[in-house]
């Protein structure tokens, strides 16, 4: 049985479990699981545990992480992404790249942060990202995480590419949900990829075109 753990570069557009799937096809093996869920707007770095490896999926999902995104302002969905039906549409006029960096500096440090409707978490045995997608709405706990870095790297034109470094269980959506509404006119994410899983970064990843048993690494930590 093949064992250890796979650095997975995810395209857009495909499921973490669509990612799995493709990994037990290639491999011809059942036992695998992923660390991390990225939803199918996001990319980048998804860790894939493969057979007895599966029993770390806890030490992995607890590392902390890195995302590259883009805030775009004036905008407010369902989803808190691109993705979603819109809510309401306002002017970001007025706002530019100091009045964003005055508000990320407010997030920086331990938060509470209420998860999004779009997550992996469950309510009633459900994930809540499939009651999000019938147009639901349930109440969630805030949770406290961490971050540690939030900087803006290009604002234009009502986008705002940022970088986050962050403790597990922090969400990007959320974030710019929080900042749009600190803002004043709403906001969502247009673009995201994860960088960073712990000691893993996106220039160790493979994409899934590349993929071979060379990939699959020992982990002994």
């Amino acid at each position: 049985m093949k064992e250890g753990i796979l650095i997975i570069n995810k395209p857009g557009g495909i499921t973490s479990h669509d990612v799995v799937s493709f990994v037990r096809r290639k491999f011809n093996m059942r036992r695998v699981g992923h660390a991390g869920t990225l939803d199918p707007l996001a990319t980048g770095v998804l860790i894939i545990l493969l057979g007895p490896s599966t029993k770390l999926f806890d030490r992995f999902v607890a590392f902390d992480k890195s995302y590259h995104a883009t805030l775009r302002l004036g905008l407010k969905t369902t989803t808190a992404d691109i993705m979603g039906k819109t809510i309401e549409q306002k002017s970001a006029q007025g706002i530019d790249q100091k009045k964003v960096e005055d508000v990320f500096r407010k997030f920086i440090g331990e938060i509470e942060q209420v998860p999004p409707m779009v997550s992996a978490l469950k309510h009633k045995g459900e994930r809540l990202y499939k009651i999000a997608w019938r147009g639901e709405q349930v109440e969630r706990t805030p949770r406290k995480v961490r971050i540690d870095d939030l900087h803006v790297l290009k604002f234009a034109s009502g986008q705002v590419e940022f970088f986050m470094s962050c403790s597990k269980g922090t969400y990007v959506r959320q974030l710019a949900e929080d900042v749009g509404e600190a803002l004043g006119c709403g906001a969502c994410i247009s673009q995201i990829e994860r960088t960073r899983v712990g000691q893993f970064d996106i220039k160790d990843a493979v994409s899934l075109e590349n993929l071979n048993e060379s990939h699959i690494r020992s982990w002994t930590n």
